[in-house]
């Protein structure tokens, strides 16, 4: 019997998500895959109580496929919207859904997950706040992210947007979750879908006391490859590989069990997804059996021995698209995005130099620049957690403060810098018993940057607002 988990009310999943990502592999030669044919391939998988089916609008025909099912047997799309950098309007957003809607043939969205390329550009939170619009007009169900870190999911249920899940990477390689998503599950309505589990299928029998391979045939395993490098190579595969193989022996299950097993008894984790190449290969009764054992005490402590001896991935939940090293399956972000045009509105001073106006009423009402910048400094104005009219954050002082971080680092962005460039910031606090979680959202952007600071206790103008930072930076040469 299969596992089921309630994700919201009213979207029931089960708990392993067929992933349909290489679908787009399979059509990356410019064919397209038979939605007919492979429509009814998903079958073997509904029939065993695997009714749940992950996808997007990037993933190939994906979204098209699963719209040509028939069978008898609901079936709930869990899709995605990834769009390119830069600003998004309501009517963007709205086509961006229908044509998810016309693909799937359908008129509502079970879920619909979204994706930012980038936290300095705040217009991920406008495209977020169209897409509730629209799940108040019942053409979406639920709304999720992928790839968000805790902090910016802390932001954004503090803020109120109707977020239910994060879909990240998670395995015995990976367990960057750990450092906070699964906390933050515990204490909000939100659950974790993890993807990358087994890892593009090298945590399998398959590669167990295999030679390291050289030419990949497929994106996932190009891209997990890069995992397995950042995590300290081939040899510290073999060891998880190894204390994997030795819990299946003692419940006669395979690798591929054990760890998917460890992953869906991870804390916050509803579902985990595994890939399917539909109409050629079907793992569907030895996914099954993942549901017949469970982990005790003595199998965690050797899966957690072999995976401490690893390197920890860089960064934290979903950073490999943001940030060197990017662990894709190019190494970088080449085939997903054409590049990031500047967050803020850049503009010519009459005294020289340049300008940057985020919109604010702020800036109008005081007659005044979010940064300037001339020759390679750029001095930063106090900035407090708004965009355009909203207070972003909520009462949160962590979720305030890593927003205006952000909207720093986009300011920044704008003209040419970057967040290392900052060498001083200045932060001003209403209450004195705030410097702590004020302190440590600041300590988690800058603990690798360290410029010169200073904490004030001030009252920032304006309801609401409970933290405000300025901040000078030099621009290096690069």
């Amino acid at each position: 019997m299969t596992e089921r988990y309630e994700l919201a009310p009213g979207l029931e999943v089960s708990r392993v998500i067929t992933g349909l990502w290489q679908i787009a592999d399979l059509e990356r030669d410019g064919s397209e895959v038979d939605p007919a044919t492979a429509a009814a391939a998903m079958q073997p998988y509904v029939d065993a109580g695997f009714t749940t089916f992950d996808m997007a609008d990037h993933y190939g025909s994906a979204e098209v496929i699963v719209g040509h099912y028939s069978g008898d047997t609901p079936v709930q799309a869990l899709t995605k919207w990834v769009p390119s950098p830069g600003p998004l309007d309501r009517e963007t957003v709205r086509a961006a859904v229908q044509t998810a809607l016309d693909r799937l043939q359908t008129d509502r969205l079970d879920h619909l997950q979204f994706h930012s390329w980038n936290y300095w550009d705040p217009s991920y939170l406008d495209g977020l706040a169209y897409l509730a619009e629209l799940q108040e007009e019942g053409v979406i169900g639920q709304l999720g992210m992928t790839n968000t870190d805790a902090a910016h999911m802390r932001m954004l249920l503090h803020s109120g947007v109707p977020v239910v899940s994060d879909q990240v990477c998670y395995s015995l390689l990976d367990r960057r979750p750990q450092h906070g998503l699964a906390d933050l599950t515990a204490d909000h309505d939100m659950s974790l879908l993890a993807y990358g589990t087994l890892a593009g299928g090298f945590l399998t029998d398959r590669w167990l006391d295999q030679p390291e391979p050289g030419e990949l045939e497929t994106w996932s395993r190009m891209k997990y490859k890069r995992f397995i490098d950042a995590a300290g190579g081939w040899a510290g595969l073999q060891r998880v590989l190894r204390a994997a193989r030795t819990v299946a022996d003692r419940h006669h299950m395979t690798i591929a069990n054990v760890a998917s097993r460890y992953v869906l008894d991870q804390p916050g984790v509803a579902a985990i997804i595994i890939g399917a190449r539909l109409g050629q290969s079907a793992h569907v009764e030895e996914t099954a059996r993942l549901f017949e054992f469970a982990l005790d005490a003595a199998d965690l402590e050797e899966l957690n021995a072999a995976a401490d001896s690893l390197d920890p991935i860089p960064g934290d939940s979903g950073d490999e698209y943001r940030r060197p090293p990017f662990l894709t399956a190019s190494g970088d972000l080449s085939h997903h995005v054409e590049g990031f045009p500047p967050a803020y509105d850049v503009q010519r001073r009459s005294a020289g130099g340049e300008q940057v106006l985020t919109g604010t009423i702020w800036e109008d009402i005081a007659g005044f620049s979010r940064a300037v910048r001339r020759g390679n400094r750029v001095w930063i104005s106090g900035t407090t957690a708004t965009h355009g009219d909203r207070l972003i954050g909520g009462e949160d002082l962590e979720a305030q403060t890593h927003f205006i971080i952000d909207k720093i680092e986009g300011a920044l962005q704008s003209v040419g810098g970057r967040l290392e460039d900052i060498v001083r910031t200045r932060v001003y606090i209403r209450n004195e018993e705030d410097w702590e979680p004020v302190s440590r959202a600041h300590g988690a952007r800058f603990a690798a940057i360290q410029p010169a600071n200073t904490l004030v206790q001030a009252t920032p103008i304006g309801d609401g607002y409970l933290v405000e930072i300025d901040a000078d930076a030099v621009l290096s040469d690069d």
